[in-house]
């Protein structure tokens, strides 16, 4: 009994509350002056920011009250014992612990752009139709992620196979902090199984690499220099129906001097869809000098970068055993099956930790 009331005293102390609330009241301020809509960007990212720390109040208050209510029934359960309720508090304690685990995790997504919506895109190694298979498993793991979280999920771009899979996909993915989470899926995944299009149902080893920028709230203030770009203009080849809007204006900019290449075909007309690469290659370009940044703040305080952009993170093994592991945390389970489903949470929040 003791043991019970312990561990439901122990709240608090990650979670600034009353931070919280006064961030609301400056924010709410903000929203009640004459002048508030007339920059309706602005308007909205404040809005947003708002509503955001809203919810996290909402979830903190709720926890706490969960808290002090099973604590009256453990002074209850004090005066007269009753295995119904002891049962039922320690039900509640559990329930609890979980939503005060993902509470906590909250307070590892403090970099800048971790609570923004962000660009994921995967593209699938050399190897051919596995390779094309491999990357829309892991597209459609990241779909299936994201109805967990409740994230809306926009094609940008998608580019069929020629047999089987994707070639490419790029996807927004909208959600408190999308980008903080999944920031931690940079990089390059590989799966080994035996292969459904070899004939001798050989064993093959395929890669597929997955990219994530954040989605910046704000106008990016980096130029770009209309001679280094190159702009293509394409027909559309829609995801077999799927989230695309099938149209002859998809556009394709590439970036000479850094080689990046940007596509977009999800919007109804040829400027939308510039208008969108160019916000994407943008954010690129931006996350590509803060990383020279860190990079070089690194070097000075004599700490060894390790950003793993292309590195491999983590392997999917189907055959001769089950195994998913991730190579940063060394954190592994059995049920390959769950992790497609989009049960990759556990791999997120231990890199997560990681880092701190």
């Amino acid at each position: 009994m003791n043991q019970l009331k312990k561990k439901l005293i122990k709240y608090g102390g990650h979670f600034d509350l009353d931070k919280k609330k006064e961030k609301v009241k400056e924010l709410q301020q903000e929203t009640e002056k004459l002048d508030f809509w007339n920059d309706k960007n602005n308007a909205e990212i404040i809005m947003k920011e708002m509503n955001d720390e809203k919810d996290v109040i909402d979830k903190i208050e709720n926890i706490k009250n969960e808290i002090e209510s099973n604590l009256e029934l453990l002074q209850l359960l004090e005066q007269e014992e009753d295995q119904d309720m002891l049962t039922e508090v320690e039900k509640n304690i559990n329930s609890i612990k979980q939503e005060t685990a993902e509470m906590e995790d909250l307070t590892f997504l403090n970099g800048p752009y971790d609570k923004n919506n962000c660009i994921l895109e995967i593209h699938p190694g050399a190897g051919g139709t596995e390779s094309c298979d491999w990357a829309s498993m892991l597209y459609r793991m990241y779909q299936r992620w994201c109805e967990k979280k409740n994230y809306k999920l926009t094609v940008l771009d998608y580019q069929a196979g020629d047999e089987a899979g994707i070639k490419s996909v790029a996807v927004l993915i909208k959600g408190l902090n999308a980008y903080g989470y999944l920031k931690n899926e940079k990089g390059v995944h590989r799966l080994v199984r035996l292969s459904p299009f070899d004939s001798n149902n050989r064993r093959h080893t395929s890669f597929a690499s997955v990219e994530v920028t954040p989605d910046m709230d704000k106008d990016i203030d980096i130029e770009v220099n209309e001679k280094d770009l190159k702009i293509d203009v394409y027909h559309s080849s829609g995801a077999g129906g799927q989230s695309v809007n099938t149209t002859d204006s998809a556009v394709r900019i590439t970036h000479i001097p850094t080689k990046i290449v940007v596509t977009c075909q999800n919007e109804r007309s040829q400027i939308q869809n510039k208008e969108q690469a160019l916000k994407v290659l943008k954010n690129k370009l931006m996350m590509i000098e803060l990383e020279k940044k860190e990079e070089e703040l690194n070097k000075i305080k004599g700490i060894q970068s390790n950003i793993d952009f292309g590195s491999q993170i983590r392997s999917y093994v189907m055959h001769p055993y089950s195994m998913v592991k991730d190579h940063r945390t060394n954190v592994e389970t059995s049920n390959v099956s769950k992790v497609m489903d989009g049960d990759i949470d556990l791999f997120i929040e231990s890199n997560l930790k990681r880092k701190i």
